[in-house]
């Protein structure tokens, strides 16, 4: 069950992804991790600083080697993690699952354009929970419409 505090990290997450440089062969998507105590610890955007980064990527990234507990923590990200790339050798869901995450809060399922994507099967499997917003799900659309061609 989401809540409004939810839907506030998730807004936030999907105007972060505003922030990706334009692709059509690449997603636009933002990613916020939020501790347990309710405080921001990272966000991260697609192709932040290297063409190939991805959003969820990027925000892990940079609490490498801070100690930060992650534990109890929510990752807030504008669309579904990956489970399979190109771009890299650990997919989106993999990082998450190794950085201790319980929670993952998302707007949009990855569509089918590049890739098979089962983040939220992944995740789950793993003992993530995974919560959907489904209706902010249009503006993720409105985002990624050169990929999307909408």
């Amino acid at each position: 069950m989401d809540s409004e505090e939810d839907r506030r990290w998730l807004r936030t997450a999907i105007e972060l992804s505003r922030r990706c440089p334009s692709s059509t062969a690449a997603y636009a998507v933002g990613a916020i991790v939020v501790a347990a105590d309710g405080a921001e610890v990272s966000r991260g955007y697609s192709r932040e600083g290297m063409p190939f980064v991805h959003a969820e990527e990027s925000a892990l990234a940079k609490l490498a080697g801070t100690g930060t507990d992650l534990s109890g923590a929510t990752m807030y990200t504008s669309m579904e993690p990956c489970s399979a790339r190109r771009s890299g050798p650990r997919t989106c869901a993999e990082l998450i699952v190794a950085a201790g995450l319980t929670r993952v809060v998302l707007a949009l399922r990855e569509p089918p354009v590049f890739v098979h994507c089962v983040g939220v099967e992944t995740l789950r499997a793993a003992g993530v929970e995974v919560v959907m917003i489904p209706d902010l799900g249009a503006e993720v659309v409105a985002v990624n419409a050169a990929v999307l061609g909408r």
